[in-house]
């Protein structure tokens, strides 16, 4: 049958443009759980490109506390926060975090883009700018465009630019940063960036996505590391998805800021919540994230970082400067990169290359992540396989 709306051209050239340039991104089913061990199109591999950098995803007690929430609350949040979607999961966790992390208080979203689309959008106008490092994440830059606030980027981990840039605003704004840089690994200057902020009386924001569970005293990420608190990091956003093994995102802040943003984040207000089960779910997460266990976990994370480290660091490629779990090896053009990952994918390693316009050109990647899952033989196998394709290739 003949469509009845034909495809407009310039979207077929715009699908072609990406074809030619080997661009085009695709979705893979997973036939397994969340695991480093996975199943793909009923082929094993060992995956080092998930963000569950504690192995949380399937851990036994976050299953458990997920059934148990939603056999007592159900599956749906059925409505906003405001209206009737707040539910004592959601008030139990946002309790929770606040006390860990030392900030009055705690908003839940339903994901860490719409976090940040609500908050930069809520704080930022056409007269209060945003200033931001250049290599963050498409959901800050993407906040600051539906503000319609004037957007300006420093160099990338640069206190000197920043401060040039903030120098040169005639109005205070907003001075916006992801903690770990989700595609380089590295860590961002927070405590240079938060005295910066202050001086020059700008509110200052932190996108610890990355860092939360993983980094820091008891894990709380790169407030921890950088000597930082709630009064001088006044907005912390953090996500579920990632060290947490859940789903959703909060925002940490004092209570006035709270109070705002209850009023004037249009994805807060105008979003069902998040499931009362996966917050039940999250809760237990958070709780692990506190224990023992849970060191141990990041302590397993840092030896695996350590060993590759001591593996990949004679072989012909970049590797960035991080210390955490994201670990790009730059390789160059978007070809060499697919073709790289292909290579692994024969020898039982899933390893997924990121390329423009997610990275700048020229330097595509591939974005390893390790786990606290990932067993000893895992990282052999990874560096093994590594080494094999990477001295062949490059």
């Amino acid at each position: 049958m003949k469509p009845v709306f034909n495809t407009p051209d310039w979207v077929l050239a715009a699908l072609a443009e990406r074809r030619q340039h080997n661009l085009m991104r695709r979705t893979m089913t997973l036939d397994s759980a969340q695991t480093p061990h996975t199943c793909i199109n009923n082929q094993a591999y060992t995956a080092f490109c998930s963000n569950d950098y504690l192995g949380l995803a399937d851990h036994p007690d976050v299953i458990q506390a997920l059934h148990l929430g939603a056999l007592k609350y159900g599956v749906g949040g059925g409505s906003s926060h405001l209206v009737c979607g707040h539910l004592a999961p959601h008030q139990a966790l946002e309790d929770a975090l606040a006390d860990w992390l030392g900030y009055d208080r705690v908003m839940l979203f339903s994901t860490g883009y719409m976090a940040n689309l609500g908050v930069i959008s809520a704080l930022a106008d056409k007269n209060r700018p945003v200033l931001q490092d250049k290599l963050n994440h498409a959901s800050l830059i993407d906040g600051a465009m539906l503000a319609q606030a004037s957007l300006r980027r420093y160099l990338h981990g640069d206190v000197v630019s920043a401060e040039r840039l903030l120098a040169k605003s005639a109005m205070p704004g907003l001075l916006v940063t992801d903690g770990v840089f989700s595609m380089d690994g590295d860590i961002a200057p927070l405590l240079e960036l938060s005295r910066l902020a202050r001086k020059h009386e700008w509110m200052f924001m932190v996108d610890d996505a990355h860092g939360l569970g993983c980094l820091g005293e008891q894990g709380k990420g790169c407030l921890s590391l950088s000597g930082l608190n709630a009064n001088s990091l006044p907005i912390l956003v953090g996500t579920f998805g990632k060290a947490f093994g859940t789903a959703g995102a909060f925002v940490a802040t004092s209570h006035d800021y709270a109070e705002y943003l209850t009023q004037f984040a249009r994805p807060y207000v105008y979003t069902t919540s998040m499931s009362p089960a996966i917050a039940s779910a999250t809760l237990a997460s958070l709780q692990i994230i506190q224990s023992a266990e849970g060191q141990d976990r990041r302590e397993r994370l840092a030896r695996h970082i350590e060993y590759f480290h001591q593996r990949i660091q004679s072989l012909p490629v970049e590797l960035m400067p991080s210390n955490t779990a994201i670990q790009p090896i730059i390789v160059g053009d978007s070809k060499t990169a697919l073709d790289i990952s292909e290579q692994l994918k024969a020898l039982g390693v899933w390893c997924t290359a990121i390329r423009p316009p997610t990275v700048p050109a020229g330097r595509a990647r591939l974005r390893i992540t390790l786990s606290a899952a990932h067993s000893d033989s895992d990282l052999v196998l990874l560096c093994d396989s590594l080494e094999k394709v990477l001295t062949a290739t490059l």
